[in-house]
């Protein structure tokens, strides 16, 4: 499971501040000179993003509201999220201060469904936090990550494996958590524009263009990750 709150940073600031909402808001890490770091989904219209400096946001969206980050509330918030995750499996890593993955394959003896489990952890942290996320339920941790970006914001997606090559077909490859604008470019200058191509493709056609990554990618375009989760505590030391 791969959950992913939504428009983070700037949901906390609209929860704290009822007058922000329903409008284009970003949160920025200062008010001169900084750059967007959340975004509201009122702002995205107007092509406001996170990583935009506020000077392209303000010209892009004359309307913005800019609020000035306050990143001990956000890393407070995160952490009672995480202990909510956490009454529902102790599998849970840590992706990012706004994302995570959980293995719920053992959890499965309590609840009664992979369904039940998402849908009761988006209910508790709407009536807790008064925040909404996005959840992916899969096989795998790509394609859970893949179910909670198709169904933003405040969605819910359950992946079934017998669903997995239909929904691939004629998907686009950007939308799979890896694959970034640049080796998007690489890919469709080889004629491979969907996660069906990908994933058809010979291994020895990818070899010539993308080397050792060539097997991977040709995994992820078949839908298929092997990778475990990995509880904070057993994480590695970052080098």
């Amino acid at each position: 499971l791969h959950i992913d709150m939504d428009a983070f940073f700037i949901s906390v600031e609209q929860r704290d501040n009822p007058s922000l909402r329903g409008k284009p808001a970003a949160v920025c890490g200062s008010l001169s000179r900084s750059v967007v770091t959340s975004a509201t989904y009122e702002a995205r219209p107007y092509g406001v993003r996170a990583g935009m400096s506020i000077q392209e946001a303000k010209r892009k969206c004359p309307r913005l509201i800019l609020v000035e980050g306050n990143h001990s509330k956000y890393t407070e918030t995160a952490s009672r999220i995480f202990s909510i995750l956490k009454d529902f499996t102790p599998l849970v890593e840590v992706a990012s201060i706004d994302e995570a993955y959980l293995d719920i394959s053992q959890s499965l003896l309590l609840f009664k469904s992979p369904l039940q489990i998402a849908q009761s952890i988006k209910d508790r942290i709407r009536e807790k936090e008064q925040l909404t996320c996005s959840i992916g339920v899969a096989p795998n941790k790509l394609l859970a990550k893949l179910g909670s970006r198709l169904r933003k914001p405040d969605g819910l997606m359950v992946i079934q494996k017998e669903e997995m090559e239909e929904i691939l077909k004629d998907l686009p490859v950007s939308k799979l958590h890896g694959i970034g604008p640049k080796l998007e470019e690489e890919l469709k200058s080889m004629g491979i524009f969907t996660c069906g191509q990908l994933g058809r493709i010979s291994v020895s056609i990818l070899n010539k263009g993308f080397g050792v990554i060539c097997e991977r990618l040709q995994e992820m375009g078949q839908g298929m990750d092997d990778g475990s989760v990995i509880p904070f505590d057993e994480q590695e030391d970052a080098k």
